[in-house]
C-alpha cells in the first residue's frame, strides 16, 4: 500500500506557450540540473517496524491456545508455563511481518528500479487487537513515473506479499487441528473463498461439533489474505487504485467513486460496522488518482490481463465479516 505525498516535483521541461520552445532556443535549459535526490527517513520507519513486531507478537501470544488457564496462575508460573504461547507469538509475528515486508519491498524495489522516489515502509502497529497491525504504507511520488511505471509499482506489492502468504497458509493449515467446540462465545474468523478451498483440500470436512483451530502460521496467512484484499480495493491511492489507473487512466476515477458508494451502501445496509472507519478514511483521502508524468504510454495486453487477474483476487481473498463472536 502506498500514499501520494503532497510535494510533486517541478517539471522543468513543461511550458505552456505553443509558439516558443525554450529548451531548443536556449541550450543551457537542456542541461538544467535535475532536483537533488530526496533523503529517506530511517528512524521513524525502524521504530514503527520494531513496535509492530512487538504488537504482532503480543497478538500471537493472546491468540495461542497454550496460555495457562487463569490469569493469576499464568502470572505466577511465568515463564515456565508460557513457553508454548511465546513460541506461537514468535511464529505468528515472524510470519505476518515477513508478509508485510515482502509486500512493501515489492513496491520499494520496483520504484527503485524505475528511479521513482519511495520512502521506507511505515508499519502500522495496532496493540491489543487480534491481529496486532493495520498493515504498512510506503510514500512515493507517482508523477515521477509514467502510466506503465505506476502500474508496475502498484501491482508488485500485492504479488510479492502473496508468495509468503500462500506459503504460510499451506504450512499452517497442514499443522492446524480440529478441536471440539467449547461452550460460550468464541472468536470466529471469516473464511474467504480461497481459505475455504484450501481448508477443504488440506483438511477435508470438519467433523460436526468441532472447529478448526488455526495454527499461528495459518492465522498469519489469513491476515495476509485480508490485508492484500483490502489493498486491492480499486480506489484512489490503494494498490488497486494504482492498478486501475494504469489500465484506464481518468476513467478509473468514475470506477473508484462507484466502488466507494457501493461499499458504503453495503456496509450500512448489512450493518458491517467494522468497515465504517476505514471507508470514512478512504472517502476523506479521496478517490481521484493523480496523473502520471506520461499517461499516454501504452500498457500492453499482458499488463491488462495481469491487472484484471490481480484485481479479481479481491473476490477470492476478501471476507465481509473478518471476525465475530460465535458459539
Amino acid at each position: 500500500m502506498d500514499f501520494n505525498e503532497l510535494n510533486p516535483l517541478p517539471l522543468y521541461n513543461s511550458f505552456e506557450s505553443p509558439q516558443l520552445t525554450l529548451v531548443d532556443a536556449i541550450p543551457e535549459f537542456a542541461d538544467y540540473p535535475s532536483p537533488p535526490p530526496r533523503s529517506r527517513r530511517v528512524g521513524l520507519p525502524v521504530f514503527l517496524f520494531l513496535i509492530t513486531c512487538i504488537s504482532t507478537f503480543v497478538a500471537g501470544v493472546i491468540y495461542s491456545d497454550h496460555i495457562p488457564v487463569g490469569w493469576w496462575p499464568a502470572i505466577t508460573h511465568f515463564p515456565e508455563g508460557w513457553w508454548p504461547a511465546i513460541a506461537d507469538g514468535l511464529m505468528y509475528s515472524g510470519a505476518v511481518m515477513t508478509i508485510l515486508l515482502c509486500h512493501e519491498m515489492g513496491h520499494f524495489v520496483q520504484a527503485w528500479r524505475y528511479g521513482v522516489y519511495a520512502s521506507l515502509p511505515y508499519f502500522i502497529p495496532m496493540p491489543l487487537t487480534p491481529i496486532g497491525t493495520f498493515g504498512a504504507v510506503i510514500g512515493m511520488e507517482p508523477r515521477q513515473g509514467n502510466r506503465k511505471v505506476v502500474f508496475d509499482i502498484g501491482i508488485s506489492g500485492p504479488l510479492a506479499g502473496l508468495v509468503p502468504t500462500f506459503l504460510f497458509l499451506m504450512i499452517g493449515l497442514h499443522w492446524s487441528q480440529s478441536v471440539q467446540t467449547l461452550p460460550g462465545e468464541q472468536l470466529v474468523l471469516g473464511e474467504p473463498l480461497l481459505m475455504q478451498y484450501f481448508t477443504h483440500v488440506l483438511k477435508g470436512p470438519i467433523p460436526d461439533g468441532s472447529n478448526l483451530m488455526l495454527h499461528p502460521l495459518a492465522f498469519a496467512g489469513w491476515v495476509g489474505l485480508l490485508i492484500t484484499s483490502i489493498n486491492l480495493i480499486p480506489i484512489g491511492q490503494l494498490d488497486g487504485g494504482h492498478i486501475l489507473y494504469g489500465m484506464f487512466r481518468e476513467k478509473a476515477h468514475v470506477a473508484s467513486i462507484v466502488v466507494l458508494v457501493l461499499a458504503i451502501s453495503a456496509s450500512i445496509a448489512l450493518k458491517l460496522t467494522n468497515w465504517w472507519l476505514m471507508l470514512g478514511l478512504i472517502a476523506i483521502l479521496g478517490t481521484r488518482h493523480p496523473p502520471t508524468a506520461d499517461d499516454s504510454v501504452p500498457l500492453g495486453t499482458p499488463r491488462y490481463v495481469l491487472g484484471i487477474l490481480t484485481l479479481a483476487f479481491l473476490l477470492l481473498g476478501f471476507t465481509p465479516v473478518p471476525m465475530s463472536l460465535g458459539h
